[in-house]
């Protein structure tokens, strides 16, 4: 189901992902400067970004998320793909076409928040090494919430929050890498 929508200097790739309730919409531009991604599931969490406010506008749109050169939305699971991903396509063209800001100020968040141990930082690399890449070719995207007693708290976001394949994702993807290269870590949940 890949269809795609250009401009003279924008691109628009759509793309599925594991997650049936969720589509990619892949971008030649960057989508958030500043690095990391922003979630949205509401218009009041979406104050900051009139881009997601727009896509949010859309009937069926449960949640928008932005990431460095994509956006994933999730859909209510009542409603078929059809006529809603053409119209968030044409929202988020007529938005960039527009002039209209993605984000009202920089978004700047980095993964994770907070870090403190030389152990969590090495986490952290692999995740960003190693898992993130993979992750974000499905949509999705992750961070490390904490790490405590050889438990990795992640949270999954984007196509994985919510998708049927999130467990096999953390268990066999990302506890698997983690434990490979930080034999410190004895397991992953998700938060």
């Amino acid at each position: 189901m890949e269809q795609v929508i250009s401009m003279e200097l924008l691109r628009i790739e759509m793309e599925e992902t594991p997650n049936p309730e969720t589509l990619k919409f892949l971008l030649n531009i960057r989508v958030l400067k500043g690095g990391g991604a922003a979630s949205f599931s509401d218009f009041k969490e979406a104050k900051n970004s009139p881009m997601a406010q727009h896509i949010l506008h859309i009937d069926g749109v449960k949640s928008v998320f932005l990431a460095s050169n994509f956006i994933s939305v999730t859909k209510k699971e009542e409603l078929a793909w059809d006529a809603l991903s053409i119209n968030i396509q044409a929202a988020i063209m007529d938005h960039i076409s527009a002039g209209y800001p993605i984000m009202i100020e920089e978004y700047t968040e980095s993964y994770p928040i907070g870090l403190e141990t030389e152990l969590e930082k090495q986490i952290n690399a692999v995740i960003d090494q190693k898992i993130r890449p993979a992750v974000q070719a499905d949509g999705g995207d992750l961070r490390m919430h904490s790490f405590k007693d050889g438990v990795v708290y992640i949270e999954l976001q984007g196509a994985c929050s919510g998708c049927p394949q999130s467990l096999f994702t953390l268990k066999a993807g990302i506890e698997k890498t983690l434990k490979y290269f930080i034999p410190e870590v004895e397991s992953v949940e998700q938060i």
